[in-house]
């Protein structure tokens, strides 16, 4: 499936889904082709939205999971192996998101595209030898348009080299128990071996999701790019589920001619998130109708809740069994739980705390609180102190002894 975009100087920048090459066509043609397209997306979207039947998944493997508990809802052949395509790059954003958000890399940070980065072919953000963009800018052209250049980009200022970053993407693989994974590139291009699953892929999307600023760039359908160049560039989402699918933000779509039509799919309605994966389908209508399917079941099948608010009083905590000195355990984030509708049974908060210190700096986090329905977790959220607290020493235990006697 190509596109094109009309942008500045009369020039187009056309993108493309990963292996698949195209001559560029002239303004006319390009325009030509853009309006039909939006009109067949229009009409994929009427598909999407209808409901349907898992039993009419035609991807070779498809997966539905509520990524709050990793809950897995559907299931089709999620444990074979395909290439994965495109959708690799969940990787990609996983390991630049794991390293903005621990403070190794900014998003302000400037990165130099090399010229190793510049030669990708496939989908791309039009980056040449030299250019500096952001790291924020290149998340874009990876979140957004696929773009394998902005990919290698991210890979080589991360790891130092694609390689090296490619041995961090299957460490970090084994972490989470990808046992079905094995990366070759960071981009998705054809290569002997670079295997994954539905299944595995479920895995790292919903570990991308623990970083939700990821979503305000996948859920984009067009943003241009200008700063420092002649010819902006025109990034459009491949995925057409943001723009036709209600509530969908993410995350990644895929395609190459051994792969075909691949997704990892995730939208939010009503306080209740879905991911779907598919793998294998025939065609980007099928790919995107099966995610649809899938992602709509679940939406009709379960409801979320709201527990806890960010910064909320969780519990009091003691600081040890001799003391009076306490402190309240308030939310880290937001505590939401998705469970099935119709499910009578009260959910239940467990308090875990890490190991007892004896002393907590205000904002420590201290452990968490789970929620249960029965005995299925269905959801936890980290909490932390809420001031400055030292457990005492032995003088602190003799007031306490008194205290008892007198009680």
């Amino acid at each position: 499936m190509l596109t094109f975009f009309i942008i500045p100087n009369n020039s187009i920048a056309f993108a493309v889904e990963d292996d698949i090459k195209q001559e560029p066509k002239t303004e006319e043609k390009a325009e030509t082709e853009t309006e039909a397209e939006e009109a067949d997306e229009k009409e994929e979207g009427k598909e999407e939205s209808t409901p349907g039947g898992a039993e009419n998944i035609e991807a070779k493997s498809a997966l539905l999971m509520e990524p709050i508990s990793g809950k897995i809802i559907y299931e089709k052949n999620i444990d074979e192996k395909f290439a994965p395509a495109s959708v690799t790059k969940i990787m990609t954003m996983l390991l630049a998101m794991e390293a903005i958000d621990s403070g190794k890399v900014s998003l302000s940070d400037k990165v130099t595209c090399s010229e190793n980065a510049k030669k990708m072919g496939g989908s791309t953000m039009l980056l040449d030898t030299g250019e500096v963009r952001t790291l924020e800018e290149l998340i874009k052209g990876v979140a957004i348009a696929s773009g394998n250049d902005a990919a290698v980009a991210i890979a080589e200022y991360i790891g130092g080299t694609e390689g090296d970053f490619v041995i961090l993407m299957n460490k970090r693989a084994k972490e989470l128990g990808m046992k079905n994974t094995t990366f070759k590139n960071c981009n998705g291009l054809p290569a002997e071996g670079h295997l994954s699953t539905a299944r595995d892929i479920a895995i790292m999307s919903q570990e991308l999701l623990k970083h939700p600023t990821i979503l305000k760039y996948s859920g984009i359908y067009m943003e241009t790019i200008s700063e420092g160049r002649k010819s902006p560039i025109e990034l459009v989402n491949h995925n057409k589920l943001v723009r036709f699918f209600e509530g969908c933000d993410g995350l990644k779509t895929g395609y190459t001619s051994e792969a075909k039509y691949c997704i990892s799919a995730t939208a939010k309605r009503n306080g209740v998130r879905m991911l779907s994966v598919i793998m294998g389908a025939p065609t980007y209508k099928i790919r995107n109708r099966d995610a649809g399917i899938l992602m709509n079941h679940g939406f009709s099948k379960f409801q979320g809740k709201k527990l806890l608010s960010k910064d909320e009083d969780v519990e009091e905590v003691k600081m040890g069994e001799k003391t009076d000195k306490f402190f309240i355990a308030k939310a880290l984030n937001d505590l939401e739980v998705v469970i099935p509708k119709g499910i009578d049974g009260e959910l239940e908060k467990k308090i875990v705390i890490d190991e007892l210190k004896e002393q907590y700096k205000v904002g420590d986090v201290v452990g968490k609180c789970e929620v249960y329905l029965g005995k299925e977790k269905v959801g936890e959220v980290q909490i932390y102190s809420d001031r400055d607290i030292e457990k005492g020493g032995f003088l602190e235990g003799i007031k306490y002894n008194i205290k008892s006697i007198f009680k």
